[in-house]
This record gives structure tokens, sequence and C-alpha cells, in this order.
């Protein structure tokens, strides 16, 4: 199982895996168990945003265990947040804001344990 960290300009955390755009979070979410998925909303311009990635999570129905979304852009965030939500995963946790640091390093942690 992994996390995945979706980011055009940020350094990924340890213990994720990066996606630097829409195609390789939606490639990595249906071929991968996902245990949390970090989404931002911009990444770049003329790009898919993070709004697409979460369409086409919900279009695949390929859901990680945990949602946190990270992006800056409140209106992106409020929009995926809200989008998640009226889908209603079951099992799933969906968090409006990023991860905090005690989590971020309970993630790193358990990475680390395993040797990834």
């Amino acid at each position: 199982m992994i996390n995945v960290f979706l980011d055009d300009m940020r350094r990924c955390p340890a213990g994720f895996v990066l996606a630097r755009n829409a195609e390789e979070c939606l490639l990595l979410m249906s071929t991968e168990d996902v245990n949390i998925l970090s989404l931002d909303f911009e990444l770049g311009i003329g790009e898919p945003n993070g709004l697409f990635v979460v369409h086409g999570i919900i279009a695949g129905a390929f859901y990680p265990r945990e949602v946190f979304v990270h992006s800056s852009s409140m209106m992106g965030r409020a929009q995926m947040t809200k989008a998640l939500r009226e889908a209603n995963p079951s099992g799933v946790l969906i968090h409006d804001g990023p991860m905090s640091i005690d989590r971020l390093n309970e993630v790193a942690a358990a990475a680390q344990a395993e040797g990834v």
C-alpha cells in the first residue's frame, strides 16, 4: 500500500510517492492500493487540476483510505472536498486541509520502518 502526494511544486514528504500532474496521480490511483492521498488543486497553467483528479477517482471508484486536500487555493480546496463528500465513499476519511506535522512524522516513520 502506498501514499500519494499530488503537487507540481512542493517537495514530496517522506513516505509518499510523488505525482507531479493529474495523469500520474490517476495512474497511481488506478493501479495501486493507496492508503493516504494528499491533493493540490492548481497543477500548472493549462494542466488538469486537482478537481479533475477527484472526478477521475469518483468515476473510477478507486478511493484511498484517507484524503487530505492540502491546496492553498481556498476555492479549489472547497470544490474538491465538496465533490468527495458528496460522493460519500464508504470508509474514506476526507480532510479539508493539509496533514499535521505529527501525522507527517508518523507516515515518514512508518515508511522508514517498512524500508520504503
